[in-house]
């Protein structure tokens, strides 16, 4: 767990899309599906960066 918020780094979902190498889109549905946590500010999605690596693990376990 992350002790402070000054350590938690957030993303936006154009940079969660670039590190995956999806669509934008394709982040969207992963956040609306309950599949990768996100905070939405006013209109705009924000992910914690050590939520996406969690995502990735997870499906490269599920390949694996």
């Amino acid at each position: 767990m992350v002790s402070g918020l000054s350590e938690l780094r957030f993303l936006t979902v154009a940079e969660v899309a670039d590190m995956m190498r999806v669509s934008r889109m394709t982040v969207y549905r992963m956040i609306h599906s309950g599949e990768l946590p996100a905070i939405r500010f006013g209109r705009s999605f924000r992910v914690p960066e050590s939520a996406v690596q969690t995502a990735v693990d997870t499906h490269i376990a599920d390949a694996g």
